[in-house]
């Protein structure tokens, strides 16, 4: 490494992190489902969906709550997992498996994931900051460039 270089160094979470996090993902995953995504449905006052991937390495299916930014008929997510120097593991699955189902409101959908690149990352990227703004402080904490995935509804 040159000198001057500095390496990103991704912190490994506690087991008891890792367990409460899992706890509160399928807190809200379960409150949400019961609600029909009224508890659950928002946070930090944007819209929240459940993202339901098949795991690249498992075949089980996972559930994510995250953000998303409403685009027309699609959605749009930010794979920012808070800034750290990796993608987050639904992104990865999605990479192996695009087509996904969301869970909006009490509507459930079949949709497929694709990155947005150029101009249309660029403008989805605005939107999203302009949505929230943690985005951009993301951003800035890592060197990787933040993946905008946009899910487009399948037919059928």
């Amino acid at each position: 490494m040159a000198s001057g270089e500095q390496t990103e160094i991704r912190p490994q979470p506690s087991r008891a992190a890792v367990q409460t996090q899992r706890l509160i993902t399928w807190l809200h995953t379960r409150f949400f489902r019961l609600s029909g995504g009224k508890i659950g449905g928002r946070m930090a006052g944007c819209p929240v969906l459940l993202l339901t991937t098949k795991g690249r390495k498992t075949g089980k299916e996972r559930v994510t709550p995250l953000l998303y930014i409403p685009d027309d008929e699609n959605f749009v997510l930010i794979a920012s997992n808070g800034g750290v120097p990796n993608h987050p593991a639904w992104y990865w699955n999605m990479q192996s498996n695009p087509e996904v189902t969301v869970e909006v409101g009490s509507r459930k959908l079949r949709v497929r994931a694709e990155d947005a690149t150029g101009a249309e990352r660029e403008r989805l990227w605005a939107k999203a900051v302009s949505m929230y703004s943690g985005y951009a402080d993301y951003q800035k904490r890592t060197k990787r460039e933040i993946p905008v995935v946009i899910l487009r509804q399948v037919s059928g």
